[in-house]
């Protein structure tokens, strides 16, 4: 072997090795344990691509723009990692492992803590363009039992492609939240999600656009689904038969979390209520795994 080859690659390690020694003291051992973790593998990482200075140089400034670009009504770092799949890779190892649950999938950038309230059967577009669709359901556990009270926040782009929080005049529209009425049901009023890109005019777009990568994302419509006894459910429906489907740009869609949506023109709504022209209909269950954390 190469001498100077081995003392090399002996240098190298020795690296890695003050590295993880540095952390020994740490006094959380899932911190000491996470922190070598990561060390091992940046390193290993770093040596397997023989990554070079100016490769280096780029990637602190990538991460530097993501951070500018960041603020209360854009998240570069969550964008950025889910076209990585690491978001949804991290909900796959966190999801319960509870039959006949309502599978899981990935948050997204564009959740506001501070949604409305509106009441059951309210109407959670306040504005935002598309076609009117309502959107019902039941809540229940794994076990069927109806879940009575749970919170349901629920938020989408309008028909445009963009979420409230991405035009400049502070609207509020396509998001809100509401609780499930007697025997679990729930019901309100949307607009029918429509396909749009995630935001690519920053560093995250030069990442995809750099890779041949689509921005896209397939129609959805996010829930964040709690109640007490419950595990959090953070998930999406999406529309079947979505060109988009099969290449998320964030790895998102699941088969049992497709749905079928009802289109009608001219006829009463579930509610009573007779929207003009065409709306559409769509019933999705939620099914809740029990919270068995220790």
């Amino acid at each position: 072997m190469n001498t100077d080859h081995t003392a090399l690659t002996d240098r190298e390690h020795a690296v890695t090795t003050e590295v993880l020694d540095s952390f020994e003291a740490t006094p959380d051992p899932r911190l000491r344990e996470v922190m070598r973790s990561l060390v091992r593998h940046l390193h290993a990482f770093a040596r397997d691509i023989r990554l070079t200075q100016d490769e280096w140089d780029a990637g602190i400034e990538f991460l530097t723009r993501a951070g500018h670009i960041t603020d209360s009504k854009r998240q570069e770092f969550i964008l950025l990692s889910d076209v990585l799949g690491l978001s949804v890779l991290t909900v796959a190892i966190n999801e319960p492992d509870a039959a006949g649950a309502t599978e899981s999938t990935v948050f997204g950038p564009f959740f506001v803590a501070d949604a409305p309230e509106i009441p059951l059967g309210g109407d959670i577009a306040q504005g935002a363009g598309g076609v009117p669709c309502h959107v019902s359901g039941q809540v229940r556990s794994v076990t069927g039992e109806p879940v009575e009270g749970a919170r349901i926040e629920v938020w989408e782009a309008d028909d445009d492609g963009f979420y409230d929080v991405q035009y400049p005049d502070d609207r509020t529209a396509g998001r809100g939240w509401l609780r499930s009425g007697a025997h679990g049901g729930y019901r309100f009023w949307s607009v029918l999600p429509a396909p749009y890109p995630i935001p690519h005019d920053g560093p995250v777009g030069d990442l995809l656009a750099a890779t041949a990568r689509g921005p896209m994302r397939p129609a959805h419509l996010h829930f964040l689904v709690t109640a007490p006894g419950f595990r959090p459910l953070i998930t999406h429906i999406f529309l079947a038969g979505d060109p988009y489907l099969d290449r998320d740009a964030v790895f998102g869609v699941k088969p049992g979390l497709v749905v079928e949506p009802a289109h009608h023109t001219d006829t009463a709504a579930p509610d009573g209520s007779h929207p003009e022209g065409s709306w559409a209909a769509i019933t999705f269950d939620v099914v809740l795994a029990p919270d068995d954390r220790r």
